[in-house]
């Protein structure tokens, strides 16, 4: 039987002069929003702030809810259900260093945002969109066997 699990997780979509930043595991080969876990008890804004500072130790200056997307996947013999909460944010300054060593990150030019390869593909096609619209939105992604 397959061990089922559910997350609650919280991205940061960042755009500085026409780029958005991503982030990655260093030994997978998708790229992802950042952030990361909401822990028992704390806001899905607090969490954004927790997870920036600790990965590239930046502060957000602004954070601003802009959607949700809900994902199901299959890693490492779990079946994961998770939604995302999602923020636009801005930093109180630019980053100059990776604080977390299996991470790694990188500025992804607004006109090749289509092409690269962001999981979970419905969350970037949401991102696409509100970046044209500015408008609210949920997306929502099944389970792929």
């Amino acid at each position: 039987m397959k061990i089922k699990k559910f997350e609650i997780c919280v991205r940061g979509i960042i755009v500085q002069k026409g780029k958005i930043l991503a982030c990655k595991i260093k030994k997978n080969k998708n790229w992802f929003f950042p952030g990361g876990h909401v822990e028992f008890g704390e806001t899905a804004e607090r969490a954004l702030k927790r997870e920036l500072k600790e990965e590239i130790g930046v502060s957000v200056k602004k954070a601003k809810f802009i959607g949700a997307n809900e994902n199901f996947y299959q890693q490492r013999g779990k079946i994961l259900h998770e939604v995302n909460i999602v923020f636009e944010a801005s930093l109180n300054k630019d980053y100059n260093k990776v604080l977390e060593d299996h991470m790694e990150f990188k500025w992804i030019n607004l006109k090749s945002l289509p092409s690269a390869y962001i999981l979970p593909e419905s969350l970037k096609k949401s991102i696409i969109k509100w970046l044209k619209s500015k408008k609210l939105f949920w997306g929502s992604q099944g389970f792929k066997k």
